[in-house]
């Protein structure tokens, strides 16, 4: 009865791609608690206020029946103040909120162009959506273009929906969001850009690289709530229209438990906690450029953003060398296909608060050890 299951398993050893769960050890250099809210003070603070103001733990249902908690409705009223949208809509995650939107908003008809390295939850929405969907070159603006003319040279008539993150989780760049926008208006297309990991840490009082672009009619964005946030969810800032529609078509949203009310609240707390967080922000470019400069010192290309790979390309290469570091005391985990590209297996090298900047040269100078002796 099991033996189709351990076949795959034994075959995903066999690639060096099987997956295991291995315990939080050593310097944090993998997690997405960019600016160390997760377990501050702050936090436990707004926990412990909410829970003492009789805030529930859990919702008892969906929100379409007895799970709306005041708390959810509160948290979505600050959070398109603070973002300057419409409206926005909580999520339970960041996954099910891009599978929502993207399952639900685009139309038969219409056609969605995505950057070719989009996340893993955008890809499942558009499996599930009624509209087909294409690849567009990563971070090439004219790429999007081109797709999007070419559709409509083969008698497209719906409408488009440009589907991007402006920083992606595992090169660690950006997308060319003013280009994108400009295509957008041109076009009459949807602009959905998931804000992941850049919510928090960029734009004004922390409220992303999308922040000049929220609230126009054709832009949809997405802030998940467990990186910079420090807390868990997801929230999608959007037209008024789009929310109700979303209410009343998603799947995700109809039939899902609602999220924690506690959780909401924390994600209010968290809110006003980032936008004074500019110390912080200030705090981790500078252990960007700390990074970036010992990295290029060595030879390795460094990043811009908060976010560094090292690309080792065969996957059995990046475990081992994150097997060296992870002996050495830093937590870097190696990242392998389907994840990444075939052959572009790497260590994902994501820069905190937890870390100083004495702690992040010595593991660039542990990393160039352990390169070094890295077997052929």
């Amino acid at each position: 009865m099991l033996d189709f299951y351990a076949a795959d398993l034994a075959s995903l050893a066999a690639q060096d791609r099987l997956r295991a769960l291995s315990p939080r050890r050593g310097l944090d250099f993998s997690s997405n608690d960019f600016l160390a809210l997760a377990e501050s003070q702050e936090h436990s603070e707004a926990a412990a206020a909410a829970l003492a103001r009789g805030v529930p733990i859990g919702a008892g249902g969906s929100r379409l029946l007895r799970g709306n908690h005041e708390e959810h409705e509160a948290l979505e009223r600050e959070a398109a103040a603070f973002f300057h949208a419409e409206s926005a809509l909580f999520f339970g995650g960041g996954f099910s909120a891009n599978e929502a939107l993207l399952s639900t908003l685009p139309q038969k008809g219409d056609l969605i162009v995505h950057d070719a390295l989009v996340h893993a939850s955008a890809h499942e929405g558009m499996r599930l959506s009624r509209a087909p969907s294409v690849a567009a070159l990563h971070n090439d603006a004219d790429a999007f273009e081109d797709e999007i003319a070419a559709w409509r040279r083969a008698g497209g008539a719906g409408r488009p929906w440009i589907v991007v993150e402006s920083l992606y989780s595992m090169d660690g760049d950006f997308a060319p969001l003013d280009s994108l926008a400009e295509i957008a208006a041109r076009h009459e297309a949807f602009l959905v850009i998931d804000e992941a990991h850049a919510t928090g840490v960029y734009g004004p009082e922390g409220r992303g690289l999308a922040a000049a672009l929220e609230g126009r009619e054709n832009v949809v964005t997405l802030h998940t709530c467990g990186k910079a946030l420090g807390a868990s969810g997801g929230l999608v800032l959007l037209p008024a229209a789009l929310r109700e529609f979303l209410i009343n078509r998603s799947r995700q949203f109809i039939f899902a438990t609602a999220p924690s009310p506690l959780v909401a609240a924390c994600v209010r707390a968290a809110l006003p906690i980032v936008a004074r967080a500019e110390g912080r922000r200030v705090a981790l470019r500078s252990r960007v450029a700390v990074a970036a400069r010992e990295l290029q010192a060595l030879g390795l290309a460094p990043s811009q953003s908060q976010i560094t790979p090292v690309i080792v390309g065969d996957n059995a290469r990046a475990l081992a060398l994150a097997a060296a570091m992870q002996a050495q005391g830093y937590d870097i985990r190696a990242i392998r296909p389907p994840t990444v590209a075939e052959g572009s297996a790497r260590l994902r090298i994501s820069l905190t608060l937890h870390v100083s900047e004495a702690q992040i040269v010595a593991m660039v100078e542990d990393l160039a050890h352990a390169l070094a002796s890295l077997p052929a």
